[in-house]
Formats: structure tokens, sequence, C-alpha cells
């Protein structure tokens, strides 16, 4: 390859030299600029001049995108090809046609050259060897091609050479390239007064008759200005013409590093010595003629995502240049482009969110753009994502939330509908944010949002920050109705704390419930997958916000999966979790279908009747009511054997709430179940709880024990005590109760006893007459009669009217006793 390459130089430069025998060497770019010539019309000429060096640019950039066009070629001619054909090569090399207008560079470019005029002149020539020594195609060719193009910008595309050097030649830097192309071997060959066209004229007369027909010399001076001194100022128009063109190579040489050589260095730290490529728009025409024509490898998008980046960062009132080419690029590389710009800013500066706002706003690049900002969104506190060039480094989450809390807020009073679409997976990794940096924070994290805060005003933790993109998400899709409601009682204070968390997490999902049960539904839906993974970090508030919106849930549905989510929580250690989970399965419960699925439970709902967590005893008691209500289920012996001993004590509880669902628990109990002889004795002792009961001063209480009474009686078949209660007659249930069932007198008398010192004066006055009257029936040696006599005795402290009822039923008891009469009272 480097053989063929400099042997089509030796042949171009022998070319020349026989052509132009003699010539003087020319004048330097420095002294060119000293050279002034006088001018009539300072504003005509300037603009003439404009025009000439718009026509340049575009010829120039046309043969380098020609030049880049051709490392897409995939068959190479070998270099015995080449040396088959020189005078072809000569030919296409010196001799472009001049014909039609070229399309291969877009027009932007012609636009933005005359007023590069000026920075090219200012740019330092230091390099100006490397860039004939990088491009020395494109430096000869773009010399041919100014002087004969000089009136007219429409010139015809340069042809292809056979075998153009690739990129792979700039990679290559071409050392041996520089000491092929001298200023004595080539350049300084003109003679410095004959103008550059007689030049050219007097050169194609002796070129090779296999050379292409070249444009009339009557036709192009046609179009030649008249001009006083042809020959001097030809002369010097042509070298301040080198000059611009070689440190416009110059600028294109160094921006071609910055891209293909990966300055990785100057694009991390934005080097002010390379500042002048950004602040020109040369840099942003090259860019269009890069993405436009495709000549970049797909490992050289970060640098272009980077360069991109810089532009903006230069020009601030030039943001909108570049927005097709950014486009272009991201339909092709949506990967690349965003996560180079999520590492190059994550702070998100003001090239940023021009990037990203171009690149939500357009159609094309919207959806593949959010949904790779989601998936490092979802991932703390950093994803590793590979770029084409190879580039492994992390993306923290953080500088995704912060690109998305910008894109919320340039969208004002819209909201992109990938956003909408997204918004269960958002803001339920939103809140998973908000929890893990206030849990716990990595010294990476750390570091990460230092850096962030140094570039930016951003608040001092990154868990406030995430409350604010959760605001600004709510706000764009509910309104501020629902953020002052959760402000008032103050739900944003607790999501920053960890142990009030999940209680904000449910009340955010309450709220939303209240404005939408569709929003609920499908954050419902979102979050099932991952309780069922069981991620132990976030499990507490991911149910405490699916408790919140089981209602708004097709239970035939998702039913079975939240049921097996519950159960897992049903026998955790954590209180929270237990009664959450409790909570869920109340929900659950009021469906007939779940009520049926839910008799694997019942053991573990039985044990937690004995918990010592009262809120826990309530819903399991309300699940149990719940699921025998629809006598689906037949409740088997062995269960409710089980059962009854668990709610002999709750009949007796100093919480009137669980007082009341017990005696419902056990009615249901009595209709759902079969009449066994084996549950029999536990009716028997739950009668007299309910007796009492039955004269609570609570109503509610009083009304579920008349259920419950209703129900032992209707289980033990005793029809005369069922009517009575039908009847509500509770004065004779006393007389009834003992008289059928004598046997069990003594068990009754314990029973009634502790109701003597019961906080409520009528029931104690209804214990005091119960004992009368079972007193009755009993026998002198039988210990219940000497402990009814004891607590009589004791109730003299007790109020007036209490006392001297128990000394009366006290007196009679004793009168009985020494004479075996006991009168009716």
């Amino acid at each position: 390859m480097a053989g063929r390459r400099f042997s089509l130089l030796r042949l171009f430069r022998r070319k020349k030299e026989e052509e132009s025998p003699g010539a003087a060497p020319a004048q330097q770019p420095e002294e060119v600029q000293q050279v002034q010539p006088p001018q009539e019309d300072a504003g005509q000429e300037r603009t003439e001049e404009q025009l000439r060096a718009r026509g340049r640019f575009h010829r120039a950039a046309q043969t380098f995108m020609k030049f880049m066009g051709s490392r897409r070629r995939k068959a190479r001619i070998t270099p015995a090809d080449v040396q088959a054909q020189p005078d072809t090569i000569l030919t296409q090399l010196t001799k472009p046609d001049v014909s039609t207008a070229s399309t291969a560079v877009p027009a932007k470019c012609d636009t933005a050259t005359s007023d590069l005029t000026t920075h090219w002149d200012t740019t330092s020539t230091d390099d100006v060897s490397h860039c004939d020594s990088v491009l020395p195609g494109l430096t000869e060719e773009a010399d041919a091609t100014t002087t004969e193009g000089v009136a007219s910008t429409d010139a015809a595309p340069v042809q292809r050479l056979a075998d153009t050097p690739s990129l792979e030649f700039l990679e290559e830097r071409a050392v041996s390239a520089e000491v092929t192309i001298t200023p004595d071997g080539d350049m300084q060959q003109r003679p410095p007064t004959v103008p550059k066209l007689a030049w050219v004229k007097e050169e194609k007369k002796e070129e090779s008759p296999r050379a292409a027909p070249t444009q009339q010399p009557e036709e192009v001076q046609q179009v030649q200005p008249p001009q006083e001194d042809a020959g001097q100022e030809r002369t010097e128009e042509q070298l301040r013409a080198r000059g611009r063109f070689r440190r416009a190579a110059q600028l294109v040489c160094r921006f071609i590093r910055c891209i293909w050589h990966e300055e990785a260095t100057f694009m991390a730290t934005g080097d002010t010595a390379n500042s002048d490529l950004f602040n020109a728009q040369t840099s942003a025409a090259l860019l269009d003629m890069l993405v436009e024509n495709g000549v970049y490898k797909a490992k050289q998008v970060p640098a272009i995502v980077r360069c991109i980046h810089q532009w903006l960062t230069s020009n601030v009132s030039d943001e909108h240049r570049l927005d097709k080419t950014l486009v272009l690029l991201t339909e092709e590389h949506p990967m690349d482009v965003a996560v180079t710009l999520l590492r190059s800013a994550p702070a998100c500066d003001r090239a940023a969110r021009t990037m990203w706002k171009t690149l939500i706003s357009s159609r094309w690049t919207k959806e593949p753009v959010l949904q790779i900002l989601f998936r490092v969104l979802e991932y703390w506190p950093a994803h590793r994502r590979r770029t084409s060039d190879g580039d492994e480094r992390d993306v923290f989450a953080l500088a995704a939330t912060v690109a998305l809390w910008e894109i919320l807020q340039l969208s004002h009073s819209w909201c992109p509908g990938g956003v909408k679409d997204n918004f269960p997976r958002l803001l339920l990794t939103l809140l998973f944010q908000v929890f893990i940096s206030t849990e716990e924070m990595s010294e990476e994290v750390e570091t990460f949002w230092r850096q962030c805060r140094e570039q930016r005003s951003l608040p001092p933790n990154p868990n406030r920050f995430a409350v604010q993109t959760v605001k600004a998400l709510l706000r764009q899709l509910l309104g501020e109705d629902v953020l002052m409601a959760i402000g008032r009682k103050c739900g944003w204070d607790m999501l920053l704390k960890a142990d009030s968390h999940h209680y904000a997490v449910g009340l955010l999902a309450r709220e939303l419930c209240r404005v939408s049960c569709s929003f609920g539904r499908s954050i419902a839906v979102s979050l099932l997958p991952r309780l069922s993974r069981g991620e132990p970090l976030w499990e507490l508030p991911a149910l405490a916000f699916l408790v919140e919106v089981l209602h708004c849930l097709n239970p035939r549905q998702c039913g079975p999966s939240v049921l097996q989510i519950i159960s897992r929580h049903l026998r955790s250690q954590c209180p929270a979790r237990r009664r959450l989970a409790l909570r869920g399965l109340v929900v659950l419960s009021r469906d007939p279908a779940m009520a049926k699925s839910m008799r694997s439970l019942s053991e573990s709902l039985l044990e937690l009747l004995q918990d010592a967590d009262t809120d826990a005893v309530q819903m399991t008691l309300s699940a149990f009511i719940n699921v025998l209500h629809f006598q689906i289920v037949k409740i088997s012996t062995p269960t409710a054997l089980k059962l009854l001993e668990a709610l002999r004590p709750l009949f007796d509880n100093e919480h009137s709430q669980l007082q009341q669902l017990s005696m419902l628990l056990f009615w249901e109990l009595m209709e759902a179940t079969e009449r066994s002889k084996s549950l029999k004795p536990h009716v028997y002792l739950s009668l007299v709880p309910f007796y009492f009961n039955w004269h609570n001063e609570n109503q509610r209480v009083a009304e579920a024990s008349w259920r419950a009474l209703f129900g032992a009686a209707r289980f033990l078949k005793w029809r005369d005590l069922e009517d009575l209660v039908t009847m509500e007659q509770p004065w004779r249930f006393p007389e009834c109760l003992l008289e059928k069932d004598r046997s069990r007198v003594g068990q009754y008398v314990r029973q009634a006893l502790p109701f003597l010192e019961s906080p409520e004066k009528p029931l104690r006055k209804l214990a005091i007459k119960f004992l009368g009257i079972a007193a009755r029936s009993m026998k002198q040696e039988q210990p219940e009669l000497q402990l009814i006599c004891q607590a009589l005795q004791d109730m003299t402290d007790d109020s007036p009217a209490v006392s001297n009822l128990a000394q009366e039923t006290l007196h009679i008891i004793r009168a009985v006793r020494r004479t075996s009469f006991f009168p009716f009272w």
C-alpha cells in the first residue's frame, strides 16, 4: 500500500517538472499576508473575493469527501494495476472536469465559508507540514481545482482515484509522503510573475493526448473580472488562496485527529488550545458532511458526539446548527450517542440540554433514547454499557435521572409520549432511588454527586433530587393537586426518611388511585415482577404500594401471583411486612374466587390469631370472616376446633373491635361447619360470654353477641333457647341455660365470676343475678358455691346499688343453705 502511494506521488511530481521547468519558488504564506493589491472598490472586490473563497472551500470540501468516501470501498486494486495506467491516474488527479455542481457536500458548507476566512488567516501554521503529510492528495487536488474554477462555484466532482488512500492512511500518518512532496519539488514550480490561469492553460497544451479535454480558454476568459495588472494581481491572489487553503487544511486535519485519533484528553478537559477548532463553523460543516455521507466508523461515533457537545459549548448563539446531524447520527447509533452523552455531561450542562431536547423532539429518536435512559435508571448505582469504541466505564443512574429531570423541565406543558407510556416503570424506579439513596450511599455515588454539584447547583443529597424528579413527573401527568395533597399529609418529608418511607409510598399510591385507577392498576402490574423476585432492599415499600392498589386489579388475572407474594410475607419476622400482607389478604378475601384459594393459608392465619399485635389479629379475623361469608369452603372439624380454641380468649378481650370480630367469626363458623360432637363442648363454653356481652354498652359488640348466641343455639339445636334469643328476652336466659345443662353449672359459674369486676355497672349487676340463680341448683359440697359467697362478700366497696344487690343475694344464698329452701327473687 505504501509503495503504491509513493509511486503515485513520484509520477505526479515528475509530470509537473516536465510541464513547467525552471519554475521559481513560490512565496511563503507569511509573506503573502503582507502583500495587498490596490483595490478601487473595496466593498465590491471583497464580495467577489468572498464568492471565490466560498467556491474554493466548496471544491476543497468536495475533494475531501471524495477522499474520505474511498474508505468504504470493499474491493481494492493491486499495485500492479495502478502501475499499468499511470497516465489515466495523473489525468484524473491534475485535470478535473469543470461542469455541473457537485452534490457530495451539503449546501451549508458554502454559507459558512465566507465567515471563516478571517479565522483561517489567523490560525497558526505550525502544523502545515503535518497537514500536507496527512492529506497530500487533498492538497494537490484542491490546488488544481482552485486555479481552474476561480469565478465559478459550480465545479464538477473530481473523479475517484483507482486506489485512493483510505482512512487507514490518516492513521498511518504517512511520514514518507512529507519527504516526497517538498517545496523544491512541487509547490515552487510555478513562475511567480505568470498568472496561474495562464500556467494552467499552457500546461494543458503540453499534456498527453490521452488526457481528458479541458475547458476552452475563451470560456474561462469571459468570467474573469477586469484588472489593470492581471499577471501580478493573479499571482498574489493565488498565493493568498493557497495560504487560506493550507490553513483550512490544517484546521481540517486537527478536527480529523480529534475524531479519528481519539484525543480523549482534549475531549474530557476541553483544552483551550483547541478551542478555536469548535469556535469556527468549519467543524460544524465537517460534522454535517461526515454524518450525512456516512464516512465514519461505528467506533468513531462517541468521538463525534463529544465533538458536537464541545461545539455547542463554544457556540451559544447557534445551538441548533447541528440538530439534523445529531438526529441522523442517533438514528443509526442510539446507544452510542445516549451513553456517550451521559458520560461526557453527567450534570447535563447547557449544551447537553440542547442535545437531549433535540433527541426527544424528534419522532425518530425519541423512543430509542428514552428506552436507553430508562434502562440506565433501573441499575443502581451504575450500569456498565459498552460503546462501539470499547469504552466500558460505568454509567451512573443519577446521570440518567438528571437527564430525565431536564427533559421534564424542558417540556413544560407537555410530556413526551415515551414518558407517559413508561410512567409506572419510571415512578417505581425513582421511588427506589429515593429509598436506596436514603438508606445507604456508597463512596462512588457520593464522589459522582459531588462532581455534579461542582458543575451545577444541584441539591446536596441525591435522594432530594430524586424526589424533585418524582414531583416533576407527577406534575406533568397528574397535575399540581396530587402534589399538594401529599404535601399536606407530610408525604414528601416521610419519603426522605428510611423508617417512614413505606408509609409515604402507600400515601402516594392512595392519591394516585384517587385520581385515576388506571394509573394504580398499571403500576401494580409493573410491581408484581419485582415482588416475585424478592428484592430485599425495596420489598417493604413495594408491598405497601401493592396493598393500596389491590382494589384496582382484576383478582382473576393477578390474584394467584398476589396471593403467592402475600403468603410469603405472612410468616415474616418483620411486623410491618406481616401487617401489610394481612391488609392485602383482607382485600383479596372479598372476592369469591380468591376466598376459595385462601384455604391453603388457614394454618398461617391460625398462628396469627395468637399474635401480640392487635392490628394483626384484627385483620386476621376480618380475612377469616370474609372467606367464610361466601360459604364456598366448608371448614374441616380439626380446623374448626383450632379456630374455636383461638377465639374463646378473644370474647372477653379489652379491645371492643376484637370482641366484635371474634363473635362474628364464631357465628360464620357455626354456619360453615358441619355439626360434630367434638365441637359441642367448645360451643357450650361460649354461651355465658355471649350472654353477658349481649348487654354490653357498645352497641356493635352487643349485636355481634346476639348473633353469636343465636348461632350457638342453632348449632346445639336448643329450640327454646333459640326462640328466647329471637324474641330478645335476656332475663330468661340464665334459667333456661342452667335448666337445660345442669352438668356444666360449675363451668358456667367460673365463667361468670370475672364479670363481677367488669368496668361496666350493668354487667356487674347482671353477674350477681346470674350467680344467685346458679347457686340455687348447686349442691352444698360444690366448691363453686363457696366461690360465689366469697365474691359477693367482697363487693362492699362497690357502688351502693351494686353493693346492696350483692348483700341481698348473699343473704338469700345463706338462708337457703340453712333451710334448704331457695325462694324465687
